[in-house]
């Protein structure tokens, strides 16, 4: 037991007497501002995105809430009265505190209805408040927000976003 006991004693004193800098520094917050070195990526609240005539994205193919690994999205559809859809979430759930922020809602959304935003304060003083409805996830972005849906990277297109998840699925399907 001696031998890691050194070990852990001297990393402790190797990092006592160094130096911290700039970017080591704790953040003040709510004073100062984390920075974030690419907001376009980051994960935060999640929004729902509307279409050109304002109607929600959403089709309501529940494929967001099967790809989440925490179970933290309900949808509930009902039949669509628009004819270019079959349906639309009559609600839409999100419980931002089960919420692992990883992400694969966004990716498995064929309409890109889903996004994140670059919102990282989330505290409130009950646990209800965090459980955003629809009419929430809807919600008018705040000031310095950018809108989603956030742009794609640089240099790719819808096809190439698409692509391998097309592939993906006809090669588990050949393989099952």
């Amino acid at each position: 037991y001696l031998a890691p006991l050194v070990d852990g004693l001297a990393t402790t004193a190797k990092h006592f007497f160094r130096t911290v800098r700039g970017d080591e520094m704790t953040v003040q917050f709510p004073e100062q501002r984390p920075q974030f070195g690419n907001p376009l990526i980051y994960r935060g609240v999640h929004r729902l995105n509307r279409d050109d005539q304002g109607r929600v994205k959403c089709v309501a193919c529940f494929l967001c809430a099967t790809a989440c690994p925490a179970h933290c999205i309900d949808i509930v559809g009902i039949e669509s009265p628009w004819p270019d859809r079959e349906k639309y979430p009559e609600s839409f759930q999100i419980d931002e505190l089960r919420c692992i922020f990883c992400g694969l809602c966004i990716e498995a959304c064929p309409t890109r209805a889903l996004t994140m935003t670059n919102e990282f304060e989330l505290a409130d003083t009950t646990r209800e408040k965090l459980i955003f409805e629809k009419e929430d996830l809807l919600a008018p972005l705040r000031q310095g927000m950018l809108q989603p849906p956030h742009p794609m990277a640089e240099g790719t297109t819808k096809e190439d976003y698409y692509k391998d998840r097309i592939i993906g699925v006809n090669e588990v399907k050949k393989n099952d």
